[in-house]
């Protein structure tokens, strides 16, 4: 089964322009410099990256694709990150954000089990998911705030700034290649990934 948090062979057809300039300062508007929790999956993987989450706030085309492509509505696609209250079928139904909630942790490395098996098969099966183990003891070890602090940069923009995917290998907004650090970090793979599928 192929996982709803990347969107493997799809890139985004519009880099740049009036609608995707407006919402970007939108989204920023909206976000404030607020470090939202929301952003930081239980599992360690970083929302604001998430294809799905940049669809849902910020591309409409690219939602009706990825909808498509999983056969959901749009409505059902739309996806806040991990700890919202509108999450993508996929994620509501994440083994990792259940277990969390019922042990009554904030995120996976908090665990006595932490790596359990299904985390450990989770983080192999998609690029996207390649730095779980340094991204949750990173979060162990700084904390959450000042994790999305610096996990931002890994998926940047180099010159425009915006957050890009994984599966991004071009910036969906100034067409800058590698998109971001970690697209550059992990091409080999990312692309090897694609061309599989």
């Amino acid at each position: 089964m192929r996982s709803a948090r990347g969107e493997p062979g799809v890139r985004n057809r519009w880099a740049s322009g009036p609608l995707l300039n407006s919402r970007i300062m939108q989204k920023e508007e909206n976000h404030s410099g607020e470090l939202d929790k929301k952003l930081a999956a239980v599992c360690g993987l970083y929302c604001e990256a998430c294809s799905w989450f940049i669809a849902t706030t910020e591309d409409p085309e690219r939602l009706k694709r990825l909808a498509a492509q999983l056969h959901f509505s749009e409505e059902e696609s739309k996806c806040y990150g991990c700890r919202s209250d509108k999450r993508l079928p996929y994620c509501e139904k994440c083994k990792m954000f259940a277990c969390a909630a019922e042990r009554g942790i904030d995120f996976c490395s908090e665990c006595e089990e932490y790596p359990c098996d299904d985390l450990k098969q989770f983080q192999s099966a998609m690029p996207h998911r390649i730095e779980l183990w340094v991204n949750l003891e990173r979060i162990k070890s700084i904390g959450y705030k000042q994790w999305l602090k610096e996990i931002r940069g890994n998926y940047a923009c180099p010159r425009c700034q915006i957050i890009n995917s994984t599966y991004d290998l071009k910036c969906r907004k100034c067409g800058e290649e590698p998109s971001c650090n970690y697209v550059a970090k992990h091409k080999q793979v990312i692309e090897q990934y694609l061309k599989n599928r």
